[in-house]
């Protein structure tokens, strides 16, 4: 029984969705119906986690509109999810980033730029 349901779970996978992590900004494009017709809408924020695994992954992103904190919860492998692009890394040492919520201002979405090392041989 297993077996069935590992290859169902490989069917519904998406390969290009693990490329972003905790504390990095990115754009989820969106594809929402209206009606009969679909558009794509764009939400640019900052993870602030992610959970699960295989099919059932999901992430949450954060931000701030109009001076309100909105945080919105995608499913990783959603059909609805046309693409996720990464718009800027951030370095964290936390996998959930809670802390973030009882920020106000430019505070509430900073998070330390990553750093990229260069190897000196």
């Amino acid at each position: 029984m297993s077996k069935i349901i590992d290859k169902i779970n490989k069917e519904q996978l998406k390969s290009d969705r693990n490329v972003f992590g905790i504390g990095d900004t990115v754009c989820v494009h969106c594809i929402v119906k209206e009606g009969e017709k679909e558009r794509i809408q764009k939400f640019t924020g900052i993870v602030i986690g992610r959970r699960g695994a295989d099919v059932n992954a999901s992430f949450t992103v954060r931000r701030i509109s109009y001076g309100e904190g909105v945080e919105r919860v995608f499913p990783l492998h959603s059909p609805r999810i046309e693409k996720i692009v990464v718009e800027n890394s951030g370095s964290v040492r936390r996998s959930k980033l809670n802390y973030l919520r009882n920020r106000t201002g430019k505070a509430a979405m900073q998070v330390k730029a990553e750093t990229k090392v260069s190897a000196a041989a």
